[in-house]
């Protein structure tokens, strides 16, 4: 099994970027998607979450500026981060879990990570 997120860089407050995350080795239609970020000295936390079935859940965090969303026909899920702001900067994982919500306990499988960094 391989998830490999792309998609980070370096952006400026007010932007936005698209994290993709492509999976293989796995039925990925039966898997919930997920997306976690790690700020320096910080623990790993929940960003967004997308189950099989197309619910999703969002950290309040992010709400109304990071939208997640998936296609089965490619194996990959996205996360649309738009009014991007410093306190955004991380490394972001994403995860594969057949029950997964918001815990990183869930989640079975994970991403390498992508950089997202804004500046001010």
């Amino acid at each position: 099994v391989q998830l490999q997120a792309s998609g980070g860089g370096l952006v400026q407050a007010g932007g936005s970027l698209r994290l993709s995350c492509a999976v293989s080795g796995l039925a990925f239609s039966d898997y919930a998607m997920g997306w976690f970020r790690q700020a320096p000295g910080k623990e790993r936390d929940f960003v967004a979450a997308i189950t099989w079935g197309g619910s999703t859940y969002y950290a309040d965090s992010v709400k109304g500026r990071f939208t997640i969303s998936r296609d089965s026909a490619r194996n990959t899920a996205y996360l649309r981060m738009t009014n991007l702001k410093p306190e955004d900067t991380a490394v972001y994982y994403c995860a594969a879990g057949r029950l997964a919500v918001h815990d990183n306990r869930e989640y079975d499988y994970w991403g390498q990570g992508t950089q997202v960094t804004v500046s001010s």
